[in-house]
């Protein structure tokens, strides 16, 4: 079994279209006396490409140039995503913070003091979450002086905090 069929089967263990990714065709060339002569190729994917290269002789140069190749395309790719998540998270946090900050005031024009305003967080983490603020912050190692938000946390977490806040505004309205 050559490194192409070993490919192959590494593609279709993984649910990925064989054809797809290893797209058999052929080819006219002309050969010495101006006559053609079809060839056979393969055309390969990105992924396909990385499958040869992950699994080859890193010996050969190409092999190498590719597995380099990879190793480098990856790195960047983590780090663009790493970037992503952070600016995703300091604006999550700077809406988070307007949102606090207009909910606090509308507490407190209706009589609400911080331990209220608190407890009133608390049940909302408790109906989102099925936790607690404290029982969530132990659950995510949050040390009990900070807020839970202030974290590292998902988008997920940051849609669904967004999605208690904005309810309980629309229930302020109507209270």
């Amino acid at each position: 079994m050559n490194t192409i069929d070993k490919e192959k089967d590494a593609c279709q263990n993984t649910g990925e279209n064989v054809q797809y990714h290893f797209a058999d065709v052929s080819k006219m060339v002309e050969i010495g006396s101006g006559a053609k002569k079809s060839v056979n190729e393969i055309l390969l994917t990105r992924y396909a490409c990385y499958l040869i290269a992950q699994n080859g002789d890193s010996r050969k140069e190409q092999i190498a140039f590719a597995q380099n190749y990879f190793a480098v395309q990856t790195r960047c790719a983590e780090i663009i995503e790493q970037r992503i998540l952070e600016t995703e998270r300091v604006e999550a946090r700077t809406k988070l913070r307007e949102t606090e900050k207009h909910l606090s005031g509308v507490l407190y024009e209706r009589g609400v003091d911080d331990k209220g305003f608190a407890i009133i967080r608390s049940k909302g983490d408790k109906v989102l979450f099925n936790l607690d603020t404290a029982q969530l912050k132990r659950k995510m190692g949050v040390p009990q002086n900070r807020p839970v938000a202030q974290l590292r946390i998902s988008s997920h977490f940051f849609c669904s905090f967004f999605l208690q806040r904005y309810h309980f505004n629309r229930w302020l309205k109507n209270w």
